[in-house]
């Protein structure tokens, strides 16, 4: 039965296909062994309690005036407490080790990759080829990806579930992420956080492959598609539903830090607009 039920797990959490995943994998495993470790226990104790202490069991010994067993109390709660000694040290040990914000070790160069959420679609820039790409986040295989992450208004969160990792956009905000694909192939990522209408469309794929063909597709980007500058990227930000992938052949210098810092304003007027309001209700 396990072998039917856990066929289907593919393209999901339990199907990595980087370190990161594998990582991520290998603590739900283990969190889920403790735990499965006192609950079978715990199912068959109360069947054999229940099988025991049946009326038609004579054998079974009946007292009325128990009240404690320092034994037994001792037993009950040491289960507990060495479940959640154990299951806290794997999350600790597994939460420092694959902090997003940690690189990955490699003798590989990493790309960067700077991640835009907009309303509905995801914007990728790369900012050392000097190109960009919505709804189509293309890496080497077997090289580490250092993602730069923003938001250009409502906050989302980036995910592939096969490459590991979820993290939030939030606007005036960087978050980092590191990743890595360690097999070729195309994978899904999607939007894990609900932001309004388009959110159901809000969809990429991740193509993984050999550094030759992430060159050529870089010179491919290169000498088609329009111009990723201010305006293009106010065309863009506009809110719009399950858009076809697309390149810009270039990329205007320092577009990122520009939406980071637009975002930024952007809050630092809210909270003044905000601040008075609340003066005047007081």
């Amino acid at each position: 039965m396990s072998v039917a039920i856990l066929g289907g797990c593919s393209e999901g959490v339990l199907d990595p296909k980087g370190p990161i995943a594998s990582a991520e994998r290998q603590i739900l495993f283990n969190s889920t062994g403790i735990m499965l470790a006192i609950v079978i226990p715990t199912i068959l104790a109360t069947l054999g309690v229940a099988y025991w202490f049946r009326s038609s069991n004579s054998r079974a010994r009946y007292l009325p005036d128990f009240e404690y067993s320092g034994r037994l109390e001792l037993l009950v709660w040491s289960i507990p407490i060495m479940t959640v000694i154990l299951v806290g040290g794997v999350a600790w040990v597994g939460s420092h080790d694959l902090d997003p914000r940690k690189p990955i070790a490699s003798m590989v160069k990493p790309v960067t990759v700077q991640v835009v959420s907009l309303d509905w679609k995801w914007l990728f820039i790369y900012p050392d080829q000097g190109i960009a790409s919505v709804n189509q986040l293309t890496v080497p295989v077997g090289t580490p990806v250092s993602f730069e992450l923003t938001s250009s208004g409502v906050m989302n969160s980036f995910w592939v579930p096969q490459l590991g990792g979820q993290i939030y956009t939030m606007a005036g905000m960087t978050t980092r992420l590191h990743l890595q694909a360690d097999h070729a192939g195309t994978y899904r990522g999607a939007a894990a956080n609900y932001s309004g209408a388009g959110f159901a469309d809000m969809r990429f794929n991740v193509d993984a492959v050999p550094a030759e063909k992430f060159a050529l597709w870089v010179d491919a980007a290169r000498n088609a598609g329009p111009v990723l500058d201010a305006q293009a990227y106010a065309d863009l930000a506009k809110p719009s539903k399950a858009v076809t992938p697309f390149t810009y052949r270039s990329v205007a210098p320092d577009l990122f830090n520009g939406i980071l810092s637009s975002g930024m304003q952007a809050d630092a007027a809210s909270r003044h607009t905000h601040q008075p309001s609340q003066e005047v209700q007081k």
